[in-house]
Order: C-alpha cells, then structure tokens, then sequence
C-alpha cells in the first residue's frame, strides 16, 4: 500500500458545495417560518419551523449510515510511532486533557509518514507520553491521517515498542481534520438568505396585510371575493383583514365597538361567506377587533364567537373604566379565551394610578376584580 504524503483533500467538492447550500436552506427556512409563524400566529408553522430541522438531521444521519457501516467493517492497521511534540490544546478544567500530537508513523511494510491530531488523554497518563516515547497507534489503510495511540496495547505491540528505536520521518505533515473550505462556507450563508427570504416572501401577505389594514380605506364601498386565506374589504369608515390565521376589523374615526351593536356585526363580516372556524382568542380595543382562529385539527381549548355575552361587553368594560379605582383610563382591552377550560372574559383597563382589571364568565357575570396599583 502507498500512503500518500499529503494533506487529506478540502471538502469543497461538488457533493459538499451541495450539503453545505442544503444545511443552510434547513436552517434559514426553519428559523424564519417558526418567527413568521410567531408572528402571524400560525401554530403549524411554528411547528414546522421546529420540526424541520429535526426532519433533516434525521435524514442526513441515515443517509450516512451505509458509509459509517463500510468504515466499521474495515479492520485497522496496527503500527509503531514516535512522538515528536505534543502540545495541550483544551479541557484542563476536567480529569481528561486534549492534546495535540506531531508522530512519525513507521507502518512494517509502508514508509513511514509524519501526523498531526488531537486525541483526549487522561491527567495522569500524560507523563507517559513525552517527546521521543515509541506508542502504538492503529489507523484506518484507507484513512492514514486518522491515527489514534492505542493506550493498553496487546503485549506483544507492548513489548515491540519498549524496544523499538524509530526515526523522524519528513514532512509534510498529514491532518486529521479535514479542512471544509471557505467555498462550502459561502454557499452555506448563501442558502440560508436564500431560503429565509423565500418563506417571507411566500407569508408577505399575512405579514404585512395588517399594516395595511390601521389605515382606513378611502373608497365608497369595495368587498372582495378572494378566497377565504387571503380577502379583504373595506368602507370609508372601517376596513378588514381575514387570514386563515386570523382575522381583523378595523373602525373608522368616531366609532367604537362600544356601540350598541358594533362589535356582533363585526364578528358577523368576518365570518361571512368563509366557512365556520372556531376562535383560540377574541381581543377587543376600541376601535380594533382582533380574532385568532385554532388551526384545522388543533386540540387547543376553543369557543363559538356566536355564543359570547355581547351585550354585556359594554357594561364590563364600563365597570372596570369606572369602578375599579382608575380615574381617567387612558385605553383599555377586552379578551375573550379558554386556555384554563372554562370561558374567560377579562377586561384590563390602564391609567395614572396604574392598571385595573375584572374577569367575568361565560355569561358575563364578574368573579373576580383587581383595582388600580
């Protein structure tokens, strides 16, 4: 067998160009779809955000099972070697130091060959491997940088080095770390833009449609036909957004859902014409309706929106503007959810003297207030 003296090759070979541009994808895709799912509160795309690296590395760990299994099977040399440095390079703060050797490895029917490569030796077997030891190493034929020093060779290898006397081989030097190169580097960071960019660019509408939605639309009256994941309509007084996340109205000046009125016809243009979805979270403000909807096949606690107390919601939200020790409220908040299993309805309104809140059930009934601190 012929060792050839020379650096083991850089990785950026067309099939580790591929994997690199692959694993950055993996990694701008997931990461943006779990912050856009975040955002847009899409709970499958944050799973997915979640999932898909863990899909991947899966994937690639059982790719790489035959060629683990092929370099198993091979049985490794057995040789003699002489240090020439050895340098610690880590983990002095555990019983196990690394350390960084530079052999001579004189295989019985090869030229020997100078390595490089760092192998974890214990504190207290360090003195046993001083520059000009004889160790015996094992390597793979085919993979001559990756030596290793045996530490409790047979006897036989044993008694062989305490007698051998081994000379320096020239270099140059093999590595046991193949270097990737700055090529896989590159196209790595470029898949991860890439794919990053792709998931917004594919979400833009549900990331940004509510930006637009704060503005009210300047038109005599518009209503889309789109479909149900993306529509919107709107008035001179009011506009709305529908997502198959969520769903939102938006009041004209001098409106207020506090209206007798306003907020069930709200709720009514968001469910006309799509199909029925329950809602995981009703949020109410003064002029902004905001509904988050369970994801098909979700198990997470919902309610019917049709069911709520709306005429009681004007009432609560008076008490708590009124009654519970804040003087001049500057805004305050409706939410509608079941998270705890029974339905909550929790008005929190904020001032000067700081924030106040009251929870009502089902029925609109109140069961619990906090004043003002």
């Amino acid at each position: 067998m012929t060792i050839t003296t020379s650096a083991p090759p850089a990785r950026s070979t067309p099939v580790a160009i591929a994997l690199g541009f692959l694993t950055g994808g993996v990694i701008g895709a997931s990461l943006a779809a779990f912050v856009v799912g975040c955002v847009i509160g899409s709970v499958p795309l944050c799973v997915a955000g979640v999932g898909l690296p863990a899909v991947y590395g899966l994937l690639f760990l059982l790719a790489g099972a035959p060629r683990r299994a092929r370099e198993a099977a091979v049985v490794p040399r057995t040789a003699l070697a002489v240090i020439e440095s050895r340098e610690a390079v880590g983990g002095a703060a555990t019983s196990d130091v690394a350390v960084r050797f530079d052999l001579t490895v004189a295989p019985d029917d090869v030229p020997a060959y100078r390595v490089a490569f760092s192998q974890d030796i214990h504190l207290a077997d360090l003195p046993d491997y001083r520059q000009g030891v004889v160790v015996v190493v094992q390597y793979p034929p085919d993979r001559p940088w990756r030596v290793r020093i045996v530490k409790r060779p047979t006897p036989e290898w044993e008694e062989r080095a305490a007698d051998a006397r081994l000379d320096s081989a020239p270099g140059p030097v093999l590595v046991s770390e193949s270097s990737e190169g700055c090529g896989v580097g590159f196209v790595r960071l470029f898949g991860l833009v890439l794919a990053a960019a792709a998931v917004v660019l594919l979400f833009r509408a549900d990331l940004f449609d509510g930006d637009a939605s704060d503005k009210p639309q300047v038109s005599s009256s518009s209503t889309s036909t789109s479909a149900p994941s993306s529509s919107s309509s709107s008035s001179s007084s009011s506009s709305m957004v529908v997502s198959s996340a969520y769903g939102t109205v938006t009041l004209g000046p001098n409106q207020s859902f506090l209206d007798r009125g306003q907020l069930r016809k709200a709720v009514g243009l968001l469910t006309k014409g799509t199909e029925a979805r329950t809602a995981l979270t009703v949020v109410v403000q003064d002029r902004l309706l905001s509904i988050v909807y369970a994801p098909t096949g979700s198990q997470a606690p919902t309610f019917d929106r049709d069911s709520l107390p709306y005429a009681r919601f004007p009432a609560l939200v008076e008490e708590a503007r009124s009654g519970l020790g804040v003087s001049s409220p500057k805004t305050w908040q409706l939410t509608v959810e079941r998270l705890t299993g029974s339905l909550t309805i929790r008005v929190v309104v904020t001032g000067a003297e700081g924030t106040a809140s009251l929870e009502a059930n089902g029925q609109g009934k109140v069961v619990r207030r906090t004043p003002a601190h």
